[in-house]
Order: structure tokens, then sequence, then C-alpha cells
């Protein structure tokens, strides 16, 4: 099924009346920042470990600006698989006495709750994921879904924005660290490998990206 054909048969309407800025920059979808943290490389067999998401706003002159971040350590699910060299590359002590994780579909459930009352002060019709190699996380995202049952998945289901690519295309950089530095973000290596750090560096440089080609007078606000 194309991404056109999916917008016009399964998608629910914008609401009537006049669309917002935010509504008519993105095809009627809200960007959220996600970023996990997991056991391995395969969404279907290793463990969730961190998820954060930020919403992205807009302010009145039509410029993006990282907004509100959720943020949870997760339980493994039962069965997970959870690589050596996982932990030691992200750093993720599953036995600290502080990590306080929950379950995924805790995570998921309060998550999504928050996201909802964004999406719909944003006059948005539904969630898009933007990551750093985006399919990973969403990939991820989307198989902690369905282990949980969840029926209502704010997030287009294969739809995402990729600021690897997008770096790659303004600042010829794909690592998000070189990425960040070229654009002017700080970035601290030894905060790296956090959802909630990584998340919120995506964040800065998917704006930074998005509003730098609006002042090149890459996008017109419109009213529909």
């Amino acid at each position: 099924m194309s991404e056109d054909s999916y917008d016009d048969e399964l998608e629910p309407s914008l609401p009537a009346g006049p669309r917002t800025p935010m509504a008519a920059r993105f095809r009627g979808y809200l960007p959220v920042v996600v970023d996990v943290e997991t056991g391995g490389f395969n969404c279907a067999t290793d463990a969730l470990l961190e998820i954060a998401a930020t919403t992205i706003a807009m302010d009145e002159g039509g410029f993006l600006y990282p907004d509100h971040t959720h943020f949870f350590r997760i339980e493994p699910f039962e069965g997970a698989n959870i690589e050596a060299a996982a932990l030691e590359f992200t750093g993720i002590k599953l036995d600290h006495p502080l990590r306080m994780a929950v379950s995924e579909e805790h995570a998921l459930g309060e998550i999504f709750k928050g996201l909802r009352k964004s999406i719909k002060s944003a006059g948005c019709k539904r969630a898009i994921l933007v990551g750093h190699n985006s399919s990973f996380d969403l990939g991820f995202l989307n198989a902690a879904v369905a282990r949980c049952g969840i029926k209502r998945n704010p997030f287009h289901p294969f739809s995402s924005f990729d600021t690897a690519t997008l770096a790659g295309l303004a600042y010829g950089q794909t690592v998000l660290a070189k990425a960040c530095q070229a654009a002017g973000i700080e970035f601290d290596g030894k905060e790296a490998h956090s959802a909630r750090y990584d998340t919120e560096k995506t964040a800065e440089l998917f704006c930074g990206i998005v509003n730098r080609w609006k002042e090149m007078g890459g996008w017109d606000e419109f009213d529909q």
C-alpha cells in the first residue's frame, strides 16, 4: 500500500476549519522525535531498554522548536535477547538500584497519552516519527506496540523523517555528534547513547534543519 493510499483509506480526518500552521507544514502530521536504546539490532528478538519521545512545536513565526520530552527506562520483555556488547556500548546497567524501569506497556501507554494531547493541540491527525536512522527506532517501536497489543498507535506505521539523511544533505555529516557539531549544537559525547539525551539533540538538529530551509525560502506559510 502506498503512503497516499494509506492516508486516504486509513487515516482519520483533520479537524474541520482552517488548518493550523503545523498541520499545514507536514500534511497533518506532528513530528515527534524518538530514540531507543536496545539490547541489540533485531527488533523482533532484542530488548527495548530505554525510549524517549520529544514533541515538536511551532512558534508564531512558523519556526520549529523542541517542546516536551517523555522518557522511560524499560524492563526487558520476557525472553528478550540482550547482547553484552550492546550494554557496553550504551553503558546501561540493568541491575542498577536507581534504574526504576517500567514495562513496555506502561511506558508506551504514558507516552502515547501525552502524544495524543500534543497532536490534538497542534490540530494534526497523527504523529510521524523523527529519528537518527529512523527505521531502527520505528522498527523497535512497532515491535513493542505489537507485543503489547496496543490498538491505537498515534504514529504513522511506516513513514518517518530521518535526520541522518537530512543532516547529510544540510551539513555533509550523518553521525549525530558530527552533524550537531556542524550545525552549531553543543554535543557531549559522555552523555550520548542515553535515549533522552540523543532524542533531545536529534530534536534540536531536526528543528535547525527545517528552520534553516524556511529561512532560505523553502516553505511558504498558507491557510487551508
